[in-house]
This record gives structure tokens, C-alpha cells and sequence, in this order.
């Protein structure tokens, strides 16, 4: 895939007639009118995307981006880059955390190594690897133009194997010491927004670990973007160069995934600050993807609220989640499933001879 290729995409809106079709059987449920709040307008908007009036989420998978970012040797994480690799086996064993939580559920986990920094890929772990995690970007760019476009190209090919699987419904996830520095340079970069209003303290770090990550951003986006860091990126191509700049294999492989999942029509779940910002990336590159997407939960990080806002999407968990791997993402996913259930099985208004509650205009 060339960048012209990828800028080339182009995504059709959800099925409008399909959503006011879901919203007038919410109405006939017997129940008051928009009595499940947020999670009406979702059941709504997947019905939309998957052009189905009655749609099945029975199939379900959840992918689990992996990768190393080169600027932890800055010293702007409380762990090495070991972890990546390690937490990375877990997964592939069903023992990391999101593996654990998920472990009676039906959910099905593809962790994938986008660019982890070691010579092999751990066993269960989907072999996608572009390079041994990036380089330092407050020294040079993260990736070469090449690098970034197979860390897209792996993300939209992991969504395809969903897809021809027939999954319904995919919920993000991701590994990578170091990769709320890259997500928060990253969503700085696409905005023009200021590090310190979205930087937060990733997996833990001390008051001195905080001020040395903030510098470290400020200085990277003065490197790679000089007097324009304030102004954000207008284009699919500016959005692009600065994924490539101050991203990471883990950003780039979730932007490709809400990409791809847009062209499949298929609902894809934000997790946190992570995949809220490659969210807002693939929204850049490849204009209507955000028609595609679910928020499931705020997030700890500043810069979640941030990129969530900037999509104009709107959160349904407020947890003070900082877990990572998916994990708030496949939270809300049982809750859906028992708003799908009311949804398809409710009983109607017209079943019990009761007037139906009248929607009026707010």
C-alpha cells in the first residue's frame, strides 16, 4: 500500500434508514422513552452500521495491538521495554489481565505483534512485526514512511480476518511500554493542543518522571514540527506525517484497525488513550471512520476526554479506567449485550394494550 493508496480511501455513511427503523422499535418497547440513555443511541447506530434492523453481536473478537516505542529510553516510563514482550506471551496465553477478565465470556482475543522488540513473536501472538519497535522520536522520526504504512496496512488486515471470520463487532486493544508518550505527542500533533493539558502519568510515574516526559514531548514536537505545532494538522497527509513522526507501531496498527473497520462496516470499541488517539488519526486520514466508532469508556488520561471530544463521541463507562490491553472496551461489551437483549426480545406496547409513550421533540 503506497500513501496515496491509503489517502485514496473512502468510507460510506451508516444506513440511516436503518437507524430510524432501531429507534422506532426502542419506542415500542414498553418502557419509558429513552429509558437506556446512551446505550439506546448505541444499539442505534450499530444496527446503522451493520445495516441490520435486528442485529446479532454473538460474534465478538477483541485486537490487541503490541509494540515498542523507542523514546522510553528518555527515560519517560517507570519500565523497560521488556514488559512489551512479556505481558505480550501473557496474552498469547490467556494470562494477561484482559485475558483473565474475560475468561468467561464470549469474546474472542487476537493479540498481534505489531513491532515488538525482540527477535521472535511470542507463541499465540499474531506475527504482523514491521520492525523491533521505533526509534527514539525525540532524536528522529518514530518510522519511515514505509514502517508506518505496514503498521496501517497490519491493523486493516487483522480487521479483514475479523471480518471474513464474520465478526460483528471488534473492540480495540493495545501493548507497549511507553505509548501514552507517543499518544499524547501524537494527539498534541494532530490539534495543536498544549502537551501539558493532555500528558498524563501513563502506568505511574513520579512528579520528576512527569515533568521529564513533558519535556520530552514539547522538545519532540519543536524537532519535528518547529513554529506549526501549534496548528494542528488540516490533512489527510499532515495526519499522517505526524503518526509517522512521533507515533508508534502500536498507534499506527489501531489506525489502520478503525480504518479498515469503516471500509467492513463494522463497529469498532475504543479502549483509552491509546486507541482514542489512533481513532482520531484514522478520522483524519480517511474522513467518516468516526461514524464507525463506540467510546467505551473516559479514562484516566486527559487526553482521552480530548480525542473523544474531537470525534464528537461521548463515553458510556466513567471508572477512572487505566488498564489498557482492551479492557474497558470489553466492559462494555456485556453491558451492550443486555441492551441488545431488550432491544430484540422487549416486550412491546402493543403486546400488553398499553399506550405508547409519546417521543416529543427536546
Amino acid at each position: 500500500m503506497t500513501l496515496d493508496t491509503l489517502l485514496s480511501i473512502t468510507v460510506e455513511a451508516p444506513d440511516e434508514s436503518v437507524r430510524r427503523k432501531a429507534q422506532r422499535r426502542w419506542d415500542a418497547i414498553a418502557k419509558p422513552v429513552d429509558g437506556l440513555g446512551k446505550f439506546e443511541e448505541i444499539v442505534c447506530r450499530v444496527a446503522s452500521i451493520l445495516q441490520d434492523p435486528l442485529p446479532d453481536l454473538s460474534k465478538k473478537a477483541l485486537i490487541i495491538m503490541c509494540a515498542d516505542n523507542g523514546v522510553t529510553k528518555e527515560g519517560v516510563t517507570q519500565t523497560d521495554q521488556s514488559v512489551t514482550r512479556k505481558v505480550a506471551a501473557l496474552m498469547g496465553q490467556g494470562k494477561s489481565s484482559v485475558g483473565i477478565m474475560t475468561k468467561h465470556y464470549p469474546v474472542d482475543i487476537f493479540p498481534v505483534d505489531a513491532g515488538i522488540n525482540s527477535d521472535e513473536t511470542p507463541e499465540g501472538v499474531i506475527d504482523q512485526k514491521v520492525a523491533k519497535g521505533t526509534a527514539d522520536f525525540l532524536k528522529m522520526p518514530a518510522m519511515s514512511t514505509q514502517e508506518c504504512l505496514k503498521g496501517i496496512q497490519a491493523g486493516m488486515d487483522s480487521v479483514r480476518m475479523c471480518a471474513e471470520l464474520g465478526y460483528r463487532i471488534i473492540a480495540t486493544g493495545e501493548m507497549g511500554i511507553g505509548n501514552t508518550t507517543s499518544s499524547a505527542a501524537l494527539l498534541c500533533a494532530l490539534t495543536g493542543i498544549a502537551p501539558e493539558t493532555v500528558t498524563g502519568r501513563g502506568a505511574g510515574l513520579s512528579e520528576g518522571g512527569m515533568q521529564r516526559k513533558l519535556h520530552v514531548i514539547q522538545d519532540a514536537l519543536q524537532l519535528h514540527f518547529g513554529e506549526r505545532k501549534r496548528a494542528g494538522t488540516s490533512s489527510g497527509r499532515e495526519a499522517f506525517e505526524a503518526l509517522r513522526r512521533v507515533g508508534g507501531l502500536d498507534l499506527a496498527a489501531l489506525t489502520g484497525v478503525f480504518i479498515q473497520g469503516a471500509v467492513c462496516r463494522i463497529p469498532v470499541v475504543i479502549d483509552g488513550l491509546i486507541s482514542a488517539v489512533a481513532a482520531l488519526c484514522a478520522e483524519k486520514i480517511v474522513k467518516g471512520c468516526s461514524a464507525y466508532m463506540i467510546a467505551s469508556h473516559r479514562g484516566r488520561e486527559r487526553g482521552t476526554w480530548e480525542a473523544l471530544r474531537r470525534l464528537g463521541l461521548e463515553a458510556v463507562i466513567d471508572a477512572d479506567l487505566a488498564l489498557g490491553e482492551g479492557s474497558g472496551a470489553v466492559m462494555l461489551l456485556p453491558l451492550l449485550d443486555m441492551a441488545m437483549l431488550l432491544y430484540r426480545e422487549g416486550t412491546l406496547f402493543s403486546e400488553i394494550e398499553m399506550e405508547q409513550y409519546e417521543r416529543f421533540p427536546t
